[in-house]
């Protein structure tokens, strides 16, 4: 099908890929960011004569009317980020939530959207005090989080479920098809000194060396251009209603610096890892750690069965190592760290 594809939160790290990828396939993009000054880097791709860049807040809705409006297909990348937020229910479950739900009223209110990929997260589907070691699928949810346990999870999981919901109390001429693209922890090259907030601070923790110390944390990656990949794929591919957990593989955090003190050499990295019960002391100071974080998350694993996004989207995924090593280079190219 040809027309314009809407891409919202297209200045964000998954978003701004997704355009490229979009753009590399010859597709005309309609970008939505709040501020657009913050998506001018989109104007360099290759492609960017098909692309128009378009202000829209989600929580404004003659914003979302208007952005929807003559378009064919939505990609909703846009989500709050949940690092270093002062109010989680104000700054995270309320703007994923209901912005998902001014999205929705606004492709009713259009018409015309044919498909809409959504992306969602491997956060909406980890429970809550899942046992060490534990692998989850495309089946599972997190349905156990609170504003106060799990914001994030409780945000990607409530605007999963709305949209879902939202897609099958339609008829079947009505209904768009729907997609979800549940990404694990995504790391890879920035085009945006913002992409380096989100999940790219853990690399840019090794980058800055502040505070010079390495967590025993174990980290689910996927590399950004696989995650646009098949965001693109899932417009024509895949089962229509499909939910694709897209995740790689995974490295201890202590793993990551060894990597680049190997790849990029000409840079200090950390080296120091902090032991568990020291971590549980650091977190009474640091900002972005809580002691039931440290608990759940230090020295601890899980896995996520991505075989049906192999399957059915043909994905092939970059190496992690990939993804860590051109995520750092491109910020010291950049001049950024």
């Amino acid at each position: 099908m040809v027309g314009t594809v809407l891409v919202t939160g297209a200045a964000g790290f998954i978003g701004s890929h997704v355009v490229r990828e979009l753009l590399s396939e010859g597709h005309s993009v309609r970008a939505t960011v709040r501020d657009p000054i913050n998506a001018e880097f989109l104007r360099d791709l290759p492609g960017a004569e098909k692309l128009e860049i378009i202000q829209m807040d989600l929580l404004k809705r003659a914003t979302v009317d208007a952005a929807v409006n003559g378009c064919v297909d939505v990609i909703h990348c846009a989500a709050a980020l949940y690092v270093g937020v002062k109010d989680a229910q104000k700054d995270v479950v309320d703007p994923s939530i209901q912005g998902t739900q001014n999205l929705l009223d606004a492709i009713d209110a259009m018409g015309g959207i044919s498909r809409l990929i959504h992306t969602s997260s491997v956060a909406a589907v980890r429970r809550n005090g899942s046992r060490n070691g534990q692998t989850f699928s495309n089946a599972d949810w997190c349905e156990n989080a609170t504003v106060e346990s799990n914001a994030y999870g409780m945000a990607k999981a409530g605007a999963e479920r709305l949209a879902r919901d939202w897609v099958t109390s339609k008829s079947e001429s009505e209904r768009p098809r729907y997609v979800s693209i549940n990404p694990s922890v995504v790391f890879g090259p920035v085009m945006s000194e913002r992409h380096l907030k989100g999940s790219m601070t853990i690399v840019d923790h090794l980058l800055k060396r502040k505070p010079n110390v390495l967590l025993k944390m174990h980290v689910n990656i996927v590399d950004v251009r696989d995650v646009a990949t098949a965001h693109v794929r899932a417009l024509t591919q895949g089962e229509d209603g499909g939910r694709y957990i897209v995740y790689n593989d995974s490295l201890w955090m202590p793993e990551m610096a060894t990597l680049l003190r190997s790849e990029i050499s000409d840079r200090k990295w950390p080296k120091f890892v902090l032991p568990k019960s020291l971590s549980y002391a650091l977190s009474i100071f640091h900002p972005q750690l809580t002691m039931k974080w440290v608990k759940h998350n230090i020295g601890t694993t899980c896995d996520y069965d991505s075989n049906p996004a192999k399957q059915d989207l043909g994905m092939e995924w970059l190496p992690v190592q990939s993804s860590v090593v051109d995520g750092a280079n491109s910020a010291i190219k950049a001049g950024w760290r």
